[in-house]
């Protein structure tokens, strides 16, 4: 039972000690990226060990909505019955919570495809802006308004003008969020030649500024090669996507574990001694946020990569220091808080994207360590946390967003008590995240207390 969900608080008692080994969910970024791709596609998809969490169920949701069939098989499995590169439903009000993963593609391809559809989600979602992948789809003379600020869902979206042949160039930022380019590669191949006589059998995006979290467009890429359509990188600022290619099913496609959420758990292990290992992710994953354990090796971690697993413990003492995050945005957050044990002082580098995020991530990290009586500066793309002394205890507030909640957690391994406010917001990604955690605990000092299991967990 995920108690946690039910809590407006919770309260996780410090702990010395953290080991054990965990299975994690489903990579929120690959199922949601392959619910869109099985939709789209020729043919039935086995979609194996999908996360079953917020934004997921909106996606599926979503599609269900737009009238693609899709069959739950027990175990996180399910069935997508593809739709061919065309929807069903060419009308739809579609509500996607805060899920950046739902709103951002199923923009593009609906835009693209054209219809009568309305976009949108909770208040925060439409604070984050989608103004860059809007101006690329009229740029592709698609139909798309907005309804409330310019820049920002919700959106309306209109049949395009089938007489007006689609460019064969598009450009797009890439320094906001990169989703917005994984948007635009998964839609292009369902623009179609209509007639029109082009040059070229392609579509070419052009980057105008440098692309930041580079990795999880790699994720775009490669499931977009599992589907049969092969993006091109000419060069690290123009990819070519093939013009009215069509989807086709793999047959059966696993979902990776999350790396995001390892991060949590490979950081237990080097704060509580460890070892901690996350199985379902490993050295050949096509997931970014891996490499934030190469990070925590280099500032002194143990680490062990198998083909299925990682590994962490405590290795030599923890070193600060300065740290490029661009690749690794989101795992990136769990540094702030291991930087609180470190011996020199942790300067996370190229975050700005944390600003657009669920909530302003270099704000709210700032003023909720500073609660605890870290010391912390901050500017517009860079946080800078020093070594603590010592920690009081607080309440943590998570701002609804998913990963304020499972950092913070952490910080019962420092020797403080923490509480968490609304530690639901972990549904979003990881329903069960605190008895998971829990679990490491009560693995290292609870093994043979007979005591049952959570005692150390509490609510109010």
């Amino acid at each position: 039972m995920n108690n946690e969900k039910k809590l407006t608080e919770l309260c996780l008692s410090p702990v010395a000690q953290a080991r054990g080994t965990l299975r994690l969910p489903g990579s929120k970024s690959i199922s949601n990226r392959a619910l869109l791709l099985a939709a789209l596609a020729e043919g039935e998809t086995q979609l194996n060990a999908l996360l079953d969490a917020d934004d997921v169920r909106y996606m599926r949701e979503a599609l269900t909505q737009l009238g693609v069939r899709l069959e739950a098989l027990g175990e996180d499995n399910w069935r997508v019955l593809g739709c061919g590169g065309r929807f069903p439903e060419l009308k739809a009000d579609l509500f996607l919570g805060n899920a950046g993963t739902a709103v951002r593609p199923l923009t593009a391809a609906l835009a693209v495809l054209g219809g009568d559809y309305r976009i949108h989600g909770v208040a925060r979602m439409h604070e984050r802006p989608i103004g860059d992948l809007v101006e690329a789809l009229r740029a592709l003379h698609c139909r798309v308004d907005y309804l409330e600020k310019a820049g920002f869902p919700p959106l309306q979206i209109a049949l395009r003008d089938a007489s007006t042949p689609f460019p064969e160039t598009v450009a797009i930022r890439g320094d906001v969020s990169s989703q917005f380019l994984s948007a635009l590669l998964m839609a292009l191949p369902l623009v179609s030649d209509d007639g029109a006589e082009y040059t070229k059998a392609y579509t070419e995006v052009v980057l105008t500024t440098p692309l930041i979290s580079r990795p999880y467009v790699k994720i775009t890429t490669h499931l977009m090669a599992r589907f049969g359509v092969n993006v091109e990188e000419p060069d690290p600022q123009r990819f070519r996507v093939p013009r009215g290619a069509r989807y086709r099913s793999p047959g059966t496609l696993m979902v990776e574990s999350d790396a995001s959420s390892a991060s949590y758990f490979l950081a237990a292990g080097v704060l509580g001694g460890g070892p901690v290992r996350v199985t379902g992710v490993g050295r050949h994953s096509i997931q970014g946020d891996v490499k934030f354990a190469d990070v925590l090796h280099a500032q002194g971690a143990t680490i062990t990569y198998g083909d299925d697993y990682i590994e962490a413990q405590r290795g030599t003492p923890f070193k600060g220091g300065d740290i490029d995050c661009l690749t690794i945005p989101d795992a990136a957050m769990t540094l702030a808080i291991t930087a609180l044990a470190a011996q020199t002082p942790t300067t996370l580098l190229n975050i700005g994207s944390w600003r657009v995020k669920e909530t302003d991530r270099i704000h709210a990290m700032a003023t909720e360590l500073a609660k605890l009586g870290a010391r912390v500066e901050s500017g517009d793309d860079w946080l800078r946390i020093y070594p603590a002394t010592e920690l009081r205890h607080a309440e943590i507030d998570t701002y609804d967003d998913h990963r304020m909640a499972m950092c913070f957690s952490l910080l019962s391994l420092l020797g403080t008590a923490v509480t968490i406010r609304d530690p639901g917001c972990v549904a979003k990604t990881f329903p069960g995240y605190f008895e998971a955690f829990e679990r490491l605990r009560w693995c290292a000092t609870n093994a043979s207390s007979g005591e049952k299991l959570g005692a150390m967990l509490y609510g109010r």
